[in-house]
């Protein structure tokens, strides 16, 4: 029943928390960046999966722990990975059975280097529940953990067979957004010898202004709870927003809004949730708009880290978040306070394109490690708010002035292909901006009309 619950890229991915789990067992732990020359290696055929790493093993300690389903209550603290996201003690074991009926484990950690090995028969003895166990030599260098499972089941041998590019592909997406922080941070995963980038997040922002001034800036809230947990919110505009013309055009729409529109959520240096759009993360509730690709320039991110995992808003998969939580709930209220200006915003200056492109123009890209570490330069202001144990900036955005009211908005669409030989027509430039086209081919009128 466990194996039902759990998808085949979230169950590898479980492997690839326990590799992650490994270093913050370390003392690399309270390095700036912990995760510097520690890598992960999955590869797998229609005949076999394994995961090797260099992560620092599992300790002799933690045998008993580590290959029992579920979390023991005299669990050694001082053992305890520190920001680990891991909760039942179900992950490592659900993986396995969930690939195949046989696995090896090798492990080293300091001195001690040791095999579990699970077979086939083993599995299917009803009397025997002694996990084989076997001491080994020292065989490499660094101290690390190799999982290699065998005798896979029929849907998984064609998972890694016949359809292997394309969980290659869907796993390398996994990896490059679940574990963007960590990657940046310096940890190297590859997949059957492909190396995996991170996708990283980035906020546009108005560096030296003054506090008061209107202009381009993410909006930010931390906090850390009764019970320990440390909360950083950021939201804002990670490009300048499209305009109608943007929008309305079907190229544009299929290449920008797969981007990094919506909301990311990050539990321990892990996203647990990337780029959602849906009412989870507050889209269509309570003052925000549901997400239309008008939208596709609002990103962003919030973060909860603490010691103890238990307390983060995660489900057991450690892909989703736990939307009943009170701490998810109470901050999603500050999510969509936040979102509510960036759409708002963008619902006012979308009709003008050239005056976007013109508060966009001194705007500077910083990440969101960049805002948890005060790049901005924002200092206690009328816009930074602080509440109990908690901080808030809001910025002034920008705000169009009232039209003239002897002036009048003209909005229509036609087919592409007609704005692009109309604008060749005018110009010689099938590629001008279908603003300035509609612009021109009005002004031409008018002046026939004047004359």
């Amino acid at each position: 029943m466990l194996t039902r619950d759990i998808a085949l890229d979230e169950a590898i991915l479980d492997l690839l928390d326990n590799c992650v789990d490994g270093i913050l067992r370390t003392d690399a732990a309270e390095a700036i960046r912990p995760y510097d020359g520690y890598r992960a290696a999955i590869t797998f055929d229609a005949d076999s999966f394994a995961i090797e790493d260099n992560c620092g093993g599992i300790p002799p300690t933690l045998l008993d722990y580590a290959f029992r389903l579920g979390r023991a209550p005299d669990y050694p603290e001082d053992e305890k990975p520190r920001g680990a996201v891991g909760v039942y003690g179900i992950g490592m074991k659900r993986a396995i059975f969930k690939m195949g009926e046989s696995c090896v484990i090798s492990t080293q950690h300091e001195n001690a280097s040791y095999e579990v090995s699970i077979s086939r028969e083993w599995l299917h003895d009803e009397d025997d529940w002694n996990i084989p166990f076997l001491n080994t030599e020292r065989s490499k260098h660094e101290d690390g953990t190799k999982i290699m499972v065998t005798n896979l089941y029929d849907g998984i041998t064609a998972a890694f067979g016949n359809q292997r590019e394309a969980l290659e592909s869907e796993l390398a997406e996994m990896v490059s957004t679940h574990y963007s922080f960590i990657i940046d941070k310096g940890f190297s995963v590859t997949i059957n010898g492909a190396p995996i980038s991170s996708r990283s997040r980035g906020f546009v922002y108005t560096p030296n202004t003054a506090s008061n001034a209107r202009v381009i800036r993410p909006f930010t809230y931390e906090t850390t709870t009764d019970d320990g947990v440390d909360v950083f919110m950021a939201v804002g505009f990670d490009r300048a927003i499209p305009s109608e013309d943007d929008v309305s055009s079907e190229q544009e729409e299929t290449s920008r809004s797969s981007e990094n529109a919506g909301w990311t959520v990050v539990c321990n240096d892990r996203a647990v949730l990337f780029c959602d759009r849906s009412e989870l993360t507050g889209w269509g509730e309570t003052g925000v708009p549901r997400f239309h690709n008008q939208f596709i320039a609002v990103s962003g991110m919030v973060e909860f880290r603490c010691e103890d995992p238990a307390k983060l808003p995660t489900t057991t998969t450690k892909r989703g978040v736990d939307a009943s939580s009170l701490l998810y709930l109470q901050t999603k209220n500050k999510m969509r306070e936040g979102m509510a200006l960036f759409t708002a915003y963008t619902n006012r200056w979308k009709s003008r394109p050239t005056e976007v492109r013109e508060q966009f123009a001194s705007g500077e890209t910083a990440t969101f490690s960049d805002l948890k570490e005060g790049i901005m330069g924002v200092s206690t202001s009328p816009s930074t708010i602080p509440f109990r144990n908690a901080q808030q900036y809001k910025p002034n955005l920008p705000a169009p002035q009232r039209e003239d009211p002897q002036t009048r908005r003209i909005s229509f669409t036609k087919n592409a292909e007609d704005v692009r030989i109309v604008a060749e027509y005018l110009s010689g430039d099938s590629e001008r901006n279908p603003s300035d086209v509609g612009q021109e081919c009005f002004d031409l009128v008018l002046q026939e009309a004047n004359s």
